[in-house]
């Protein structure tokens, strides 16, 4: 504050006392910011990173909210045609699309640049640059799965090197360097080398859990490629498997949080629908008009499903209530005015789906479970049949719930033993079987609507029916991509328009590379 009146006494004094001695003594000194600094300390960068890598994909931070993808994905609705775009499709809110976009390249994508030129040249910091490389890998596989065509290969240079226009790389070329990110980062640890420490906030600096990690995310990405590209497919993922993926529940990814402090420490989905919809706790006063979708509790009252009173509470009665029977969801047809009966809908259960303090599950050894069950489908994996992989996928889902809510979030070993003997995957084809995977997966990644919406795109299950809304922007059917933000057109036009004479059109429904 002081060089701010500093200089401006000097500017006013000498419109009055021109023949005064100069007011330019010490100037460069009075215009250096003595908070900032010329040094990065990539441990303090690097956690930043995490933070908004972490937020991105559904939260609030850098302005980015995907949490719309719940609705599409008909975890969650709303009679609010603003806060059911997800659900609804409507036209006249597409510009929610183009939030992850924005977001990104400000926030993680140009931090974790900066943490890997500070470090690439370091080898005492080989393991600092490896886990940079996964977390970006992470960022960027997030990214481009909604828009396909991204900037990537000239990507946060505009802090760099001054390039403002980066060139949209295609999504093929995109994951090409994914896999080669992940597969030479994890193998380029140094147990002897040190690593960020407790400035990691995912693993604590844990190399082999990062290896991990690394492994899992190229399954995540091998699996993409099934429609496009089988014979890829296959190669990452029995090369991912071969790696060691994520199988225990002490090997999860998660983000923690924090209960109180500054909103970045929040758990961001917690954040995000606490705010809009369900800090009041009566199940009537909905700023946002929001509940669980309709489809979404009655898939999981159909199956008897014990994770139902886990995540879901009703508060018809006046007081929350999590009883089975009790729990209704709300249909997505609602034009903008609240349903006389809104009150007899559920919402999310305040004690384990909307806790500020709950992890972020990033990656789980549920998904790996159901990957492998794939994989084994395909006959691409023989370590265990795809019946057992089911299984311990299953298993593994309905513990997350005590990883991510505590005791509020515990399921008894009974009560998952009679789910899974009353739910076993049916031999058929492999479309049938497929059919059921996806849907057990579609249960498992609750509150995740961005990866439930890359398996949808992907394997076209759960088989959603759409939302033929009034209005809306998709001829009645889900969309398969975001729009690029309007701005881009402005300011990066040749690279846009080079993207969308490969991509195709710049429309909700055009399919990108690997759901072609």
């Amino acid at each position: 504050m002081n060089r701010y009146i500093k200089y401006t006494a000097c500017a006013l004094f000498a419109a009055g006392a021109m023949g005064l001695p100069s007011c330019t003594k010490n100037f460069n000194t009075l215009n250096v910011n003595p908070d900032a600094t010329s040094t990065v300390t990539p441990q303090f960068v690097f956690t930043k990173a995490e933070y908004d890598g972490a937020g991105n994909a559904q939260g609030v931070y850098g302005g980015s909210n995907l949490d719309f993808l719940l609705g599409t994905m008909q975890y969650t609705t709303s009679y609010n045609d603003v806060a059911g775009f997800g659900s609804k499709y409507n036209a006249n809110q597409v510009q929610q699309t183009y939030a992850a976009f924005n977001a990104a390249y400000p926030d993680e994508i140009n931090e974790l640049g900066i943490v890997i030129k500070a470090v690439k040249s370091n080898p005492s910091q080989v393991n600092l640059l490896a886990a940079a490389r996964i977390w970006r890998a992470y960022c960027f596989s997030r990214l481009t799965d909604l828009y396909g065509d991204i900037p990537y290969s000239q990507a946060g240079l505009g802090y760099d090197s001054s390039n403002y226009k980066p060139v949209y790389d295609a999504q093929k070329d995109i994951y090409a360097n994914l896999f080669s990110e992940l597969d030479g980062a994890a193998k380029s640890f140094d147990v002897s080398k040190g690593t960020y420490g407790a400035a990691d906030l995912i693993y604590g600096g844990n190399i082999a859990q990062w290896q991990k990690f690394a492994y899992s995310l190229m399954l995540r990405l091998g699996m993409r490629l099934t429609k496009v590209d089988p014979a890829s497919a296959q190669s990452w993922v029995t090369k991912a498997i071969a790696g060691g993926v994520i199988t225990a529940d002490a090997d999860i990814a998660k983000m923690p949080y924090l209960s109180g402090g500054q909103v970045i420490n929040q758990n961001p989905v917690v954040y995000d629908l606490w705010n809009a919809d369900y800090h009041f706790g009566d199940g009537v006063s909905n700023p946002e008009g929001g509940k669980y979708q309709q489809s979404w509790i009655d898939s999981l009252k159909l199956h008897n499903d014990p994770r139902l009173p886990v995540i879901s509470v009703n508060y018809s009665g006046g007081t929350p209530d999590t009883s089975f029977s009790k729990q209704f969801g709300m249909p997505a047809t609602f034009v903008n005015a609240k349903p006389a009966n809104f009150k007899s809908y559920s919402e999310p259960n305040p004690k384990t789906v909307l806790v500020f303090s709950s992890p972020k599950l990033l990656f789980t050894a549920a998904e790996s479970y159901f990957l492998l069950t794939e994989a084994a489908l395909r006959g691409w994996y023989s370590g265990a049949t795809a019946a057992s992989l089911y299984q311990s996928g299953i298993q593994a889902a309905m513990r997350q719930w005590t990883i991510i809510a505590g005791a509020a979030g515990a399921i008894s070993a009974a009560q998952i033993n009679a789910y899974v003997v009353a739910n076993p995957l049916v031999p058929g084809t492999l479309d049938q079987q497929m059919q059921q995977l996806y849907n057990q997966f579609w249960y498992s990644i609750f509150p995740d609507g961005q990866e439930a919406f890359a398996a949808y795109r992907r394997t076209g299950y759960p088989a959603l029916a759409p939302n033929n809304y009034a209005g809306n922007a998709t001829g009645g059917k889900i969309f398969r991509r975001m729009l690029y933000p309007a701005s881009e057109q402005n300011l990066n036009g040749a690279a846009y328009a080079a993207a969308v004479a490969r991509q195709g059109p710049d429309d909700l429904m055009t399919h990108i590379w690997w759901d072609k």
